[in-house]
């Protein structure tokens, strides 16, 4: 006897995501389809509604053919007709809805997911945000070919044509703010700056040294938003007024800021290391934000590159992109922030359940294959008439809630080598716990 499931009706009926479809309702999409003209016009196999959803699981099952993601979506289905398109029909099923759809339901859906009672998100009363780049590749088509360049050495091009890809993270529940991507021809400091809209005052966004050019400072702070930057330690700040905690008031441009050095020393059972830290930043009251609270706040920039590790590893699994045009890429990009933003907005729901847990407790893989398994079942499409905020992800993940963060540190290894041999040395790659002692350096008089 087969388990009825609840779905939509007809031709609509593969058109989900399992439990997360309550993030991403039907009566989102149809508003997105809507607002940009991409609903259909006759009702087929394929309508468009479908579609996006359809982008969405090939997000999830990134190691499938579209064949095989439109099986995920039907396997649950028991007793419903559903059709059984081509390859060829899927692809242009994909071409026909374009990529603006997918960038409004981006847009819709990207934000903080931080309220003022979630633990861990904001620092003195700001949302604490950070700001970087990374490259992703894409399939080495002589479409891509002609907008993404590849990896520069010294025989020429390398690998697979790549992407740059920045994001705005909110760094307490790593959900994405806003983004932008384009050929990796242009800078992280090019395409950083359309970003800035997405900051307001009660914000402070975080950025590494290649971040800390003055027109960036600038834009940031017309938004009343606040910033902390690494710099280089050759960089000149000149010294304005001096500071009781050993900091000091510069200015950078016409912007006027707060210089922190410091030296950072770990200890683990593998010995020391020590280096100094330069730190800008535009909150230039010692007395409200100490600099010992503002070096122990920038080593929350490292969630952003967390962010990227569940983007690239868990979710693509380090896989190149699947699409063979620049059209076909930038849909494709928008589905894995939008797929990525659903998870985590799934997880923050779970957290904040449980008043007091940090966001960070969650495990993201948990929810991630959590949701595979349900769009696979086709299970928990619509909430029923209880109302279960946590849901099946929810309870699983606050069921297996890692442990609060201790301070690890490793060291330094070859990622991703081609070969073994290519290694210099051996590296033990055991995690160790570690100890931290901070100086501040206070300038020369």
């Amino acid at each position: 006897m087969s388990r009825e499931v609840a779905v939509a009706a007809g031709a609509f009926a593969p058109g989900h995501l399992g439990e997360l479809t309550r993030i991403v309702p039907f009566e989102m999409v149809d508003e997105v389809l809507a607002d940009t003209g991409r609903t259909q016009q006759r009702i087929r196999d394929l309508p468009s509604r479908v579609v996006v959803y359809l982008l969405l699981g090939g997000a999830l099952f990134p190691g499938l053919g579209w064949q095989q993601v439109w099986q995920r979506l039907t396997a649950g289905l028991d007793g419903l007709p559903t059709a059984t398109p081509t390859a060829g029909a899927l692809a242009q099923a994909r071409k026909r809805l374009g990529t603006r759809p997918l960038r409004h339901l981006f847009d819709l859906l990207r934000g903080p997911a931080a309220g003022l009672g979630i633990a861990g998100t904001r620092w003195h009363g700001l949302l604490v945000c950070a700001i970087d780049g990374t490259l992703m590749a894409v399939p080495d088509s002589p479409a891509n070919q002609a907008e993404f360049t590849r990896h520069r050495c010294n025989n020429g091009g390398a690998g697979y044509p790549s992407l740059r890809l920045l994001i705005l993270v909110a760094c307490g529940t790593r959900t994405v703010m806003d983004a932008v991507f384009g050929p990796a021809t242009d800078g992280e400091t090019t395409y950083a700056p359309r970003l800035v809209r997405s900051l307001r005052e009660d914000m402070i966004v975080l950025l590494d040294r290649n971040f800390a050019v003055q027109a960036l400072i600038e834009a940031v702070t017309l938004r009343s938003a606040h910033v902390l930057v690494r710099v280089k330690e050759n960089r000149r700040l000149p010294v304005l007024r001096r500071f009781p905690d050993g900091s000091w008031l510069s200015r950078i441009g016409p912007v006027p800021v707060r210089v922190v050095c410091c030296e950072i020393t770990i200890s683990t059972s593998q010995g020391r290391r020590t280096g100094a830290y330069r730190l800008v930043t535009t909150l230039t009251d010692p007395f409200t934000h100490p600099a010992g609270d503002l070096i122990g706040l920038y080593h929350e920039r490292w969630e952003i590159e967390t962010t990227y590790l569940e983007i690239k590893s868990t979710i693509l699994g380090g896989r190149v992109l699947r699409a063979r045009t620049p059209a076909g890429v930038a849909q494709e990009v928008f589905a894995v922030l939008v797929t990525y933003q659903v998870l985590r907005l799934a997880m923050a729901d779970a957290t904040a359940s449980r008043p007091g847990t940090d966001p960070d407790r969650a495990s993201f893989s948990i929810a991630l294959n959590t949701a595979r398994d349900l769009v696979i079942q086709a299970a928990g499409v619509f909430s029923g008439a209880v109302i279960d905020l946590a849901g099946t992800i929810g309870r699983r993940i606050l069921a297996a809630l890692m442990p609060d963060r201790r301070i690890r540190t490793r060291p330094r290894v070859v990622k991703r080598a081609i070969s073994r041999y290519n290694a210099r040395g051996t590296v033990d790659r055991t995690t160790y716990r570690a100890t931290i002692s901070v100086h501040i350096l206070t300038p020369a008089p």
